[in-house]
């Protein structure tokens, strides 16, 4: 009996070095941890049951039959984050640079489909070459495996990718279908075709840094939520999203406790909106006094910074807001932004996330570079998402709400559950000038005139109460109440039950 438990601690010992010494000082001298090394940060300590430690690949051509080490390039199992289950498989760049195979995408899809089997998110670290040469398609029908489980557990429960070093080729899709990527500056990329292939084809000359680095991905294209200086605070920043989702779409986001009063009144609020309706304000600084303990997570931070996503709690419950930032565009709709919120929401509501939308939009951007884009088309899938979305929705409008933009700004006639306003609000079809100049034509002439008018209109249509007394808001409210309001109108909403008439799926506007 002895010989044999001594032999298991023998395997688990050489499972557990992976691609060896030498190669682990190799990841570490590029800044970079080991998949268990960063399992251990990712998940509570002591946690960790892993799967299919000693599974070896089963490739005999080009010699690969005389090198087979144990857990084949991937650490596969469950843990807690903060006393809550996950599912986490970490790829070693020590084995085979991490590269998949048949049976390294069979782990992977064992732990997704026990994932989705008992409603726990699924995280996944990834580092790896890409797909194993010497298996040819086999290691491609891998990639199509783990893909089809991807979009299986889509909406089921949350996924969380993380790119911790190089991800290429048909690799990129995976975490592409997730809901959040995550990447490590400096040491991690993401791209279809390399740099070496970009060159061939197109003569383009480009590093790998610029074609798919962490600031290429976070700030231009926007398939990365969010990127960190190392793995360590990439690892933290994951719990802590971890912290403000349900464990799956039959749960409620958990709980916490706060120390926060829900009733607080600010006071500095009634005079965050200037005098001049031209001036910008930072809608931030609404989102962190009315979140409990000032706390706010935001989501795709560096891309299309005219719209705000993220979580924060109120009264201990998680919600997420979406808000124009009157900072950057004067908090115009646009293409990006539009894309960006639209992909927010529909999170939101797989997950029985109740959102909260801040708004002061003057409209959607002008220019032919956003038509020629089809800013109507992606305008329209931030539409689409408000309008399907069943959650609880509560909306602030704080300045401007003009146009369609008011329209797509989870309004009453989007089913918005609570609409309320401030008293500095102007709901519009759009600017007193430019309304003027379109109704007094006749009158372009003489600016006197011109300028009487904009003040007759502005008198007319620069406030709330036209939309009050329609009963499109619920109420116009003190600025240094709105936590209050705010806070009490979730709490009403907490049994809402609404359904969709029954379809296979909609068809959004892609």
């Amino acid at each position: 009996m002895k010989d044999i438990l001594t032999e298991l601690e023998n395997r688990r010992e050489r499972a557990r070095e992976g691609g060896g010494q030498r190669r682990i000082d190799a990841q570490h001298g590029r800044g970079k941890l080991t998949a268990r090394e960063r399992i251990e940060l990712l998940l509570d300590e002591g946690s960790f049951e892993e799967f299919d430690m000693f599974v070896a690949h089963r490739c005999t051509d080009f010699g690969m039959e005389q090198d087979r080490p144990y857990g084949d390039g991937v650490v596969t199992g469950w843990g807690t984050v903060n006393g809550r289950m996950v599912y986490v498989f970490s790829q070693d760049f020590t084995v085979f640079g991490g590269s998949l195979s048949e049976t390294h995408a069979q782990k992977i899809c064992k732990i997704m489909d026990m994932a989705v089997q008992n409603g726990a998110p699924v995280i996944g670290l990834n580092d790896s070459g890409g797909a194993r040469i010497q298996e040819g398609v086999a290691s491609l029908a891998g990639y199509a495996d783990v893909f089809q489980r991807n979009i299986m557990a889509s909406g089921v429960v949350p996924q969380i990718s993380v790119i911790m070093g190089p991800c290429a080729g048909g690799a990129v899709y995976s975490p592409a279908m997730t809901d959040f990527i995550f990447m490590v500056k400096d040491t991690s990329y993401m791209f279809v075709t390399g740099p070496d292939v970009v060159k061939t084809v197109t003569n383009e000359v480009v590093t790998a840094e610029e074609l798919g680095g962490a600031s290429t991905h976070t700030k231009k294209s926007s398939v990365a939520d969010g990127a960190f200086e190392n793995d360590v605070e990439a690892l933290a920043e994951v719990r802590r999203l971890v912290d403000f989702l349900p464990l799956n779409n039959r749960e409620k986001p958990p709980v916490r406790p706060f120390f926060d009063e829900p009733g607080r009144i600010d006071n500095s609020l009634d005079t965050l909106i200037p005098e001049n309706a031209n001036t910008p304000y930072d809608m931030k600084e609404l989102i962190l006094k009315v979140a409990d303990e000032g706390d706010f997570y935001e989501i795709q931070q560096e891309h299309a910074k005219n719209i705000i996503t993220g979580f924060m709690r109120l009264e201990g419950q998680t919600v997420g807001v979406v808000a124009n930032q009157p900072m950057v565009l004067a908090g115009c709709l646009d293409i990006d932004s539009s894309k960006k919120a639209a992909r927010f929401v529909r999170f939101c509501d797989c997950f029985e996330i109740p959102i909260l939308t801040f708004v002061d939009v003057p409209g959607f951007l002008p220019g032919t570079t956003q038509e020629y884009g089809g800013v109507i088309k992606h305008g329209a899938k931030l539409l689409f998402a408000y309008g399907e979305a069943t959650v609880p929705k509560v909306t602030v409008i704080t300045r401007k709400a003009y146009g369609g933009a008011y329209d797509v700004m989870a309004s009453k006639h989007l089913r918005g559950d609570f609409n309320y306003a401030w008293p500095t609000a102007e709901i519009a079809v759009m600017g007193a000038k430019g309304a003027t100049e379109i109704i007094y034509r006749a009158d372009l002439g003489d600016a006197e005139k011109i300028a009487q008018h904009t003040r007759v209109y502005e008198d007319r249509f620069a406030n709330p109460f036209v939309a009050a007394e329609r009963g499109f808001i619920d109420e116009v409210i003190m600025p240094h109440s709105t936590r209050r309001r705010v806070c009490r109108a979730f709490a009403s909403l907490r049994n809402k039950k609404l359904e969709n008439p029954w379809k296979k799926h909609n068809n959004i506007p892609l």
